[in-house]
């Protein structure tokens, strides 16, 4: 796994700009998002992880990782009950195979994934069975390394935002949109933190 090219920049300025930011960033020095350079890998595991916690997920996917190899190929080959049997639910183990289906029909398109905008990919994604936008927002802040993520429908960015932010309160999608415009070019790395905070396991896709 590798460090994002624009993290340590992006750590600095957000140091400065941000006080909250800045207490978050030095309680956990040392620590930093990792990139795997995989997207098959990394959708997969946004997939498996889908509506449940980092733990639990971490648990189904070192039990999927254990029964089947995290490829397009052994995926749409893998029989259902084996995938059920590591905990996936049978709608996900739909959503895998449609997935790794989409990777193998696809390959030329998916090569030019890394030259197109972040909108774009995401209008791309959810044309895929299972993935909707959150799935394709972890896709570029994990797979792709995009700097600049700020995924308001997850509930851990919001449960961040709010205990740091606001006193645990619940806060308006304006004040909310408020603090991610703070963060720009960088918002990736205030939602990592966000994460941060809340989870004894970094979170990683």
């Amino acid at each position: 796994m590798n460090l994002p090219s624009y993290w340590n920049e992006a750590k600095a300025v957000l140091r400065k700009r941000d006080k909250t930011l800045k207490a978050i960033i030095d309680s956990y020095h040392g620590e930093a998002m990792q990139l795997r350079g995989d997207p098959f890998y990394t959708l997969a595991r946004s997939i498996t992880g889908q509506q449940i916690s980092v733990k639990a997920a971490d648990s189904v996917w070192k039990k999927l990782s254990l029964a089947v190899k995290i490829k397009p190929e052994a995926i749409a080959n893998a029989d259902s009950g084996i995938l059920r049997g590591c905990g996936l639910s049978e709608r996900k183990v739909i959503y895998l195979h449609a997935l790794a289906n989409h990777f193998l029909d696809n390959k030329d398109r998916i090569a030019h994934w890394p030259g197109m905008s972040d909108e774009d990919i995401i209008a791309e994604l959810v044309t895929i069975k299972g993935i909707g936008r959150w799935t394709a927002e972890m896709f570029l802040i994990f797979g792709l390394g995009r700097p600049d993520v700020f995924p308001l429908d997850d509930l851990g960015l919001l449960k961040g935002i709010y205990r740091h932010y606001n006193k645990g309160k619940e806060m308006p999608k304006k004040k909310l949109l408020a603090v991610g415009e703070n963060w720009r070019p960088y918002r990736s790395l205030g939602t990592w933190y966000m994460w941060r905070v809340l989870d004894p396991l970094p979170v990683a896709y």
